[in-house]
């Protein structure tokens, strides 16, 4: 991933960041958006997510299940600059599930721009998909 497309789709987590933290969910500190199993969840993201993710995120035990995320520890993100939007976007709190929506359709939209733009394949999969595809 060259230098510039990285830097358009970490602009675009930011503005998602300052657009989540306006719409002002709870986080209740459950752990739950990690434990996608346990919780009936699966973390979806791009293939442009998932190479900045793999570019910078801490090593991790593979092969990666679709039980949970291999960079949750003790509660805690340890790939917290990296995470993808699905991440940024999801909380736990009722009241914010209509605003996680709009948020994240906006954002994908635009994610989906920047691969345009750059003229490059669009792939759309649960997290453990690429974390098992070789690098």
């Amino acid at each position: 991933m060259n230098r510039a497309l990285r830097e358009q789709i970490l602009q675009l987590y930011r503005e998602v960041d300052e657009e989540v933290a306006r719409a002002g969910p709870v986080c209740f500190a459950t752990g739950r958006c990690c434990r996608f199993k346990e919780w009936g969840h699966v973390l979806y993201l791009s293939n442009l997510e998932a190479d900045v993710l793999r570019e910078t995120a801490p090593p991790f035990m593979g092969p990666v299940a679709d039980v949970s995320c291999p960079f949750q520890k003790d509660r805690l993100c340890t790939a917290r600059e990296e995470r993808p939007l699905g991440c940024r976007i999801y909380f736990c709190d009722p009241a914010y599930q209509d605003k996680a929506a709009q948020i994240y359709e906006n954002a994908l939209s635009k994610l989906k721009e920047i691969a345009r733009h750059h003229q490059l394949e669009w792939r759309y999969a649960p997290l453990y998909t690429f974390l098992n595809e070789p690098k």
